[in-house]
């Protein structure tokens, strides 16, 4: 039987990645390599640069252009329009490059399991059964960690809750009320400029972990638009930005302050 292996690999700073990460990598004898056009070039090369540096003689990087998802209809319709197309194109390089005992595998940003399609489209292509095969899953350094890392902050407070979302949930739905700090990720569209108390604090980073590394924090009020220049003045310059923040819901004294509203925020 054939093996998948999905390899968390943290920002792409080779000393993050974990050494199960680099025996795995050792172990491929293919790559695939996602190939999302030349605004990602950057994040195609510094995978390869990972393969090269770990892996090992007979491995084959297969580069893989990734289809285009549809930019008009429901959200989850065409997000899953889109992931049975990356299943059938990723198992009919899998059918032609993978041998019946050798190793494929691929390298995801941060960790697999935190707002990543691969583990979901890795399964579909073992449900369809064209392809006997076994998972593996090897987890990552996350942007979350990184993070509070580089804020030098434990992401609750005491006794506090943690949640984690997305840009486009905080703007459908705002938070959950009760909710002391926010992990929000995916968010393009700086959504805590609308749906956010002025006087939350906002942890802000982008490019964790690399040269272009940036750290923005304080209260929305005094720094989001700050927060909103720089990531715009990143993707100009990068052709891509990779960012995450913390929201965090400040208390009185021993008393929890007012909770965000629940409803959702104006678009």
């Amino acid at each position: 039987m054939a093996t998948l292996s999905l390899i968390g690999i943290g920002s792409g700073d080779p000393r993050q990645l974990t050494q199960q990460a680099i025996d795995a990598i050792a172990e491929l004898d293919v790559a695939l390599v996602l190939d999302k056009g030349a605004d990602s070039g950057e994040l195609r090369h510094l995978r390869e640069q990972l393969l090269a540096r770990f892996g090992g003689n007979r491995l084959r990087v297969v580069r893989l252009s990734d289809p285009p998802r549809a930019a008009q209809g429901e959200y989850l319709a065409r997000v899953e329009a889109w992931h049975e197309q990356r299943a059938e194109r990723w198992e009919a390089v899998l059918r032609e490059q993978l041998g019946a005992q050798q190793t494929a595998g691929m390298l995801v940003w941060g960790d697999p399991a935190f707002y990543d399609s691969t583990i979901r489209i890795a399964q579909a292509i073992k449900r369809r059964g064209a392809i006997p095969l076994e998972l593996k899953v090897i987890p990552g350094i996350s942007s979350i960690q990184l993070l509070a890392a580089a804020h030098q902050i434990a992401l609750n407070q005491l006794n506090g809750t943690i949640h984690i979302t997305t840009g486009r949930r905080l703007r459908d739905e705002g938070l959950p009320q009760g909710i002391d700090e926010a992990v929000v990720m995916l968010d393009g569209q700086c959504s805590f400029l609308q749906c956010a108390a002025p006087e939350s604090e906002i942890f802000w980073g982008a490019c964790l972990g690399s040269a272009d590394e940036q750290l923005i924090r304080g209260s929305v009020a005094e720094v989001g638009e700050q927060i909103r220049q720089a990531r715009e003045a990143l993707r100009e310059r990068k052709g891509w930005v990779m960012d995450i923040y913390l929201l965090r819901n400040v208390r009185g004294g021993n008393e929890r302050a007012e909770a965000p509203s629940s409803t959702p925020c104006s678009r």
